[in-house]
Parts: C-alpha cells; sequence; structure tokens
C-alpha cells in the first residue's frame, strides 16, 4: 500500500486522538502482525476472531515502531511519550474507515461481485477482462469479508484503472458492510442458493442479504445480476441502470446453447473460443456483463477471457496415471456439491468415484441437505462413495439399503484412504472428484493417494 498521509490526515479519517511529536510526518503503509514489524513500522491493532494484537503492543515498542493505532483503553499508558499514539474507538472500523477514504480519493472503476456460488471466478474472469484495458487491482484469495476487502481497498495504487472485488458473507449485514466501503460502479450479484445456513436460517434472508450491495453503488453505478436465478429475477424490477444475464430468453446478455461460449447482446451475436461447462458459463457471463457495464470493448472482453486461468482447487483437473481427478476443495455447498456431481455424471469413462466432505456452516438445514447428497450420487451414476465429516454419515446412512453405489464412510477419511488408494490402483481410467468445504482440508489427500 502507498498511504501518503500525514498523522495529522490519518487522525481525522479515522476519528482518533492524536498523541504525537510530529503530527506532519507521513506514513505510507502499516503492519498488523507483531511478527513482521520492523523499527520504524507503522503498528495497527486489530482484534481478530482468534487473536488480538493490542497484546503485542509493549512488544513492538521495543521492537521500535514509529505508530501504534489501537483501541482507546487498550493501550498502555507507559508507552505514551515513548512512541506515537493514535487512539481510535474500534481499530477495525478505523481500517474500514481509511479504506473508505482511500478508495473514494482514486480514480479508479470498481466492479464488486457478490452471490453465494462463483464470485472467485467470476473475479478472476472479470480480473483478466479489465487487464486487457489497464492496470487492475484485486482481493487476494479469501480477503473477501470485513476485514479482508479494506485490506484489498489499501493496494489501490495511481497506476490502477479498475479494481475487481469479491464480497462475501456469512451474517445479515456483512454484505453491506464491505460494499458500502468499495463504492461499486458495478454491483454483480451472481446467484442465491444454500450458503452459511446456519447464520442466514433461510434462502430469502441470503437473498436480502447479497441485494445489500445495491444501495451501495456509487451514483450511476449499474447493477449486474443473474436473471436465470429464481429470488434475483426479481430485479427485473429494478428502476436504475442494469444488465441481466443468463440463458432465458429475457436476459439483455443471453448465453447460447453452443460448445464454444457465445452470447447475445443488443441484437449482437458474440463467439468465444473457450469450452466452459453450464456453471461458467454463467460466471463468464457475469464477466461479460460487468465489463460492459464498466465500459471495456468487445474485444479486449474476448482477449481476457482466453486469457483466464481458472484458480487451483475451483473444478481443477488433474491427471494421476490413467485416473482423471477433478479438485474441488475450495468450498461446498449444497447448489455447488450438486453441480461438481453433474459433472462428475457426465463423465464418460468409468468408474465415477466421488470422494466427499461435509458441507459446514448449514445450520438445522444440514441433516436434510447431506441426506440430499446421496440422491445426487444416485441420479449422476457415481460407482464408489467416499464419504467423510459427522454430517456426511447422513448421506451414508441414506445409501446403506441401496447396492448401485458402493459406500466407505468415516468421521474422517483416515477410515478409507487405504481402501481409496486401492481401488484407484485397480481401476484403470475413470473419474476421481474430491469435493468438501474448506475446512476439510482435501486437497491434502491427494498426497496420500
Amino acid at each position: 500500500m502507498k498511504l501518503n498521509l500525514t498523522l495529522s490526515k490519518l487522525a481525522s479519517i479515522t476519528a482518533g486522538k492524536l498523541h504525537a511529536r510530529d503530527p506532519q510526518v507521513k506514513i505510507q503503509s502499516f503492519v498488523t502482525d507483531s511478527r513482521v514489524l520492523a523499527a520504524g513500522d507503522v503498528f495497527w491493532a486489530l482484534k481478530g476472531h482468534n487473536h488480538d494484537a493490542h497484546e503485542f503492543i509493549e512488544d513492538v515498542v521495543k521492537k521500535g515502531a514509529s505508530l501504534i493505532v489501537g483501541e482507546k483503553n487498550r493501550i498502555p499508558a507507559d508507552i505514551l511519550g515513548k512512541v506515537d499514539v493514535l487512539e481510535v474507538e474500534n481499530s477495525l472500523k478505523a481500517l474500514q474507515a481509511l479504506a473508505k477514504y482511500h478508495r473514494l480519493n482514486s480514480t479508479i472503476k470498481v466492479a464488486a461481485i457478490t452471490g453465494s456460488n462463483g464470485k472467485s471466478t467470476t473475479k478472476q474472469m472479470l480480473k483478466s477482462i479489465c487487464q486487457q484495458a489497464g492496470e487492475t487491482v484485486a482481493n487476494m484469495g479469501n480477503f473477501n469479508n470485513q476485514f479482508g476487502v479494506p485490506f484489498s481497498l489499501l493496494e489501490i495504487q495511481p497506476k490502477h484503472k479498475f479494481g475487481v472485488f469479491e464480497l462475501g458473507a456469512s451474517h445479515p449485514g456483512d454484505i453491506a458492510e464491505t460494499a458500502s466501503l468499495a463504492v461499486p460502479d458495478v454491483a454483480v450479484l451472481t446467484n442465491v442458493s444454500a450458503a452459511h445456513l446456519e447464520y442466514f436460517k433461510d434462502l430469502e434472508t441470503v437473498y436480502k442479504t447479497k441485494t445489500e450491495i445495491i444501495p451501495c453503488m456509487a451514483p450511476g453505478g449499474t447493477l449486474v445480476y443473474n436473471v436465470d436465478d429464481e429470488r434475483l429475477c426479481r430485479l427485473e424490477a429494478y428502476k436504475g441502470k442494469s444488465i441481466s444475464f443468463g440463458f432465458s430468453p429475457n436476459a439483455d446478455l443471453r448465453i447460447l446453447d453452443t460448445d464454444n461460449f457465445s452470447f447475445t447482446y443488443k441484437n449482437e451475436a458474440y463467439v468465444i473460443d473457450i469450452q466452459l461447462l453450464h456453471h461458467d458459463k454463467l460466471n463468464a457471463a457475469a464477466a461479460c456483463a460487468a465489463a460492459i457495464a464498466l465500459g471495456l470493448f468487445m474485444d479486449e472482453i474476448k482477449k481476457g477471457l482466453l486469457a483466464y486461468t481458472p484458480m487451483p482447487m475451483r473444478m481443477e483437473h488433474l491427471k494421476r496415471g490413467d485416473t482423471d481427478f477433478i479438485l474441488d476443495c475450495y468450498n461446498a455447498n449444497p447448489a455447488s456439491m450438486q453441480n461438481a456431481l453433474e459433472i462428475l455424471g457426465k463423465e464418460p469413462g468409468s468408474p465415477r468415484i466421488a470422494v466427499l466432505g461435509d458441507m459446514k456452516e448449514l445450520g438445522e438445514t444440514s441433516k436434510n441437505y447431506h441426506r440430499l447428497v446421496a440422491r445426487w450420487l444416485l441420479d449422476n451414476k457415481v460407482d464408489y462413495a467416499f464419504l467423510a465429516g459427522p454430517e456426511m454419515k447422513y448421506a451414508a446412512d441414506a445409501l446403506k439399503d441401496d447396492t448401485s453405489v458402493t459406500v466407505a464412510y468415516g468421521v474422517t477419511p483416515q477410515a478409507w484412504v487405504k481402501q481409496l488408494k486401492d481401488l484407484l490402483a485397480k481401476k484403470s481410467g475413470g473419474t476421481c472428484l474430491l469435493k468438501a468445504s474448506r475446512g476439510m482440508q482435501f486437497e491434502n489427500l491427494l498426497k496420500e493417494i
């Protein structure tokens, strides 16, 4: 980050109380991890879910920190006078205020993407497109929450022409919190499906949370939404600027049923020589519609999609010996689980092997959704199912009287990993899908099998 702010200005932005020898001293960046602080660094004390950096303030003062940003009444009184201090009411809210200031004082055009599935893929596709037209900044990995988004916005530099940021949500109000910082010129809604229902309770609450992005758009902003989605299609009544996408004849950007990715927009047909599965056609359409809303040209859109590289562990295809592997271990919810099994079911070779772990944060609905996994395994003619996790027991129990699929179950993969390894050694060809929520760390199974 390159902030180029005086201490006095930083105090004004964060509504903090400054104790400094020279308020006109400038800072460019800061650190939040005491372990990496070097002499002269600014230390921002954040309180996270698992750690509170205020506990390390005295340590960083000894290391030579030049400024401490922390919450009042949490900063040791005896360090005043030894080091410059900025006292704030809430260190996270102060960080967010700085991030919003930084974003609004740039000339960048921002697209923000939210939805239950496809956020990261759409982000990567749109980033690849935007890079054809100018320097582009985007949040890395899962930096999509109330901590990650402000850090990502602070990476905006004068050279950047576009910003592409995904916004995640685990609770109602999460999107309003982060979208109000990003102030998007283009807001993208990919879909609404069962994810984090432990906190949302029902899909209507998911819909209300995702659409919190709309009032946070910059004046004159454009809404991009999936008109195929049974809830997002309500946004056809939206009165502001919008571009809908989908396979529906009602879509402004309509995906065509062709082998290559093709679509129509404003009575013109476009064909891009890239092979995509059904769900990725929707992600690509979202990226294309957002790019149009950002003012990019069609040749830039084509070049960007052709240059797009899929993210690791997101329906990543690998080859090990004679077996094709589909690695999709970044996350799992009912919609993405069903989609992955449908893709496995379309694989021509046999055997079809599904290695599945729990879908997390489904709350009271978890039992029913994991029972549905059994139905999806049968519908897609899976030959072998290796299931792990307390919740996947519901799927295993639902399959115990069915002989069309061979099932192995354990609370952890160690219960059956040798059996899976032996199966892969004996069977030539076929496809093996590895799919689970991030916490299951199923990518590590590849090292064992």
